[in-house]
């Protein structure tokens, strides 16, 4: 015994320092031997995460295989360069956060989305709280039925002329392409005001690089998408402050106290301090509409033409029904809001489409503070991310998922929670409304002139931030008889 006593006493001298640094790193990072349990998952790779998966399989396989081996309620992942990010699953997943916004979660922005697309500072104010207020009044005030109503003669019109001009003349079109371009140019114009094709197209040319690189992994060198991305966004944030700039003065010079439009009902909206929002807050709004314009919008169009060219009996169906809605109408005249509310069946037919092939996928949360889950920790400053792959293909809520059913959405329609393809709750996306009134119209105008056949039938759909049709979805074009 006395002979490992030097070497006791060496091993002690090694040990005293190491312990003690030990026991500092537990006070301050607060792990105990009453370690809080944190939701199951994996990390993946170092650097890559769990990108790469995420990517290969797919967003629904990649939710519903770590369900499956994790938990069904929540687990954790690394995407986009951010560790630790818990998706939570299931309706009462969507649930709790959708009735939780404002309360222990807020609205989180991944590095590599404001860096491509917003003005960062003024990302940060958010965190004010008067500032926050008015954003959501704007958004209320915005997106109220009242006021969509003075947009349908406008998309109407607009997707009057864009098939007389991009469709009419050719036998096949890019469904996905032409979408883009009409939904861009739609929302330029009923928020901005701005018609010039040539500096619409100063917008939308760079906007498919930065929706391609921001949500890419944030590795900011020269070829990378992500480089693209900040590139071509820079180009975005300077065309759009030139022309908040420009309208702000106009708004100054003439006076004006009512808005023309949304650009102008932001720039002449105060909070309860009479602050205005600044140029590169009001910018970021916008910029936030047209890329949902630009990417969401356009997939939602295109996700419906696909099951309209894919399904005859569906497309049947939606024919009838707007061609009596057609019927009751004089030639030229624009339609309105009571002919979009006759349009139930075509709305089903949408609702269905989004629910197999989702627009968005999903959005993120950060944690305000601590609380448990499903017996799971959740710490303060946590990434939260709810999506649509863990119910809307899933068979307790959706039986035979794979079925394209619009009768699912007849009377009262899915459960709640489980059908969340703009979200839901205080944040629910502003612009379902938009979005239905948008795709309700091209598709009124597209099957009373049109009759779509798949040149690619069995046409795969990416799933990136949206579905995106892989080839664009080109179509075959049967003018129908007058």
């Amino acid at each position: 015994m006395e002979a490992f006593s030097p070497y006791f006493l060496s091993l002690l001298v090694l040990l005293l320092p190491l312990s003690i640094y030990l026991l500092l790193f537990i006070r301050k990072t607060g792990i105990t031997e009453s370690r809080k349990t944190l939701p199951p998952g994996s990390n993946g790779w170092p650097m890559l995460g769990e990108n790469m998966a995420f990517a290969f399989s797919g967003p629904h396989k990649f939710v519903e295989d770590r369900m499956r081996k994790y938990s069904p309620h929540v687990f954790r992942t690394s995407l986009l360069g951010e560790k630790n990010i818990s998706i939570f699953c299931g309706a009462q997943g969507n649930k709790f956060i959708y009735t939780n916004e404002q309360k222990l979660l807020t609205s989180w922005w991944p590095q590599s989305m404001k860096k491509a697309l917003l003005f960062s500072e003024s990302v940060q104010s958010n965190t004010n709280i008067g500032i926050s207020a008015l954003k959501r009044s704007l958004h209320r005030e915005i997106f109220k039925p009242e006021a969509f109503k003075r947009y349908i003669p406008a998309m109407d019109a607009l997707a009057r002329d864009h098939l007389d001009h991009h469709w009419i003349p050719n036998s096949t079109v890019e469904i996905f392409h032409m979408s883009k371009k009409y939904t861009f140019e739609l929302a330029c114009r009923l928020f901005m005001s701005v018609v010039d094709p040539v500096q619409i197209n100063k917008l939308s040319d760079p906007f498919t690089f930065v929706t391609d690189g921001m949500l890419s992994m944030p590795v900011n060198l020269p070829g990378t998408a992500y480089n693209h991305a900040i590139e071509k966004g820079e180009t975005v944030k300077r065309e759009v402050v030139n022309i908040v700039t420009k309208r702000r003065n106009e708004l100054m010079m003439n006076k004006e106290t009512e808005g023309r439009d949304l650009l102008s009902t932001m720039l002449l909206a105060t909070d309860e301090d009479g602050r205005f929002l600044s140029e590169t807050e009001v910018s970021n709004i916008i910029i936030g509409y047209l890329a949902a314009s630009f990417l969401t919008t356009s997939s939602a169009v295109s996700v419906v033409m696909n099951y309209l060219a894919e399904l005859p009996h569906v497309y049947e169906k939606v024919l009838k029904e707007q061609t009596e809605i057609a019927k009751s109408k004089k030639p030229d005249e624009l339609l309105t809001w009571e002919d979009i509310e006759k349009m139930k069946y075509s709305w089903n037919v949408a609702c269905e489409s989004f629910r197999l092939m989702p627009p968005a996928q999903g959005a993120f949360r950060e944690t305000t503070k601590e609380f448990t889950y499903a017996g799971f920790t959740i710490p303060k400053g946590s990434k939260i991310l709810w999506t649509v792959h863990s119910t809307h293909k899933n068979p307790e809520y959706f039986p035979e998922p794979e079925k394209f059913d619009p009768t699912r959405f007849e009377g009262s329609g899915p459960a709640p929670y489980t059908y969340v393809p703009f979200g839901g709750g205080p944040r629910m996306c502003p612009g379902v409304e938009y979005a239905r009134l948008e795709v309700l119209v091209f598709v009124h105008n597209v099957v009373t002139r049109f009759k779509l056949e798949k040149a690619i039938p069995n046409e795969k759909v990416v799933i990136h931030a949206s579905a995106i049709p892989a080839h664009g979805l080109p179509v075959h074009l049967h003018p129908r008889d007058k």
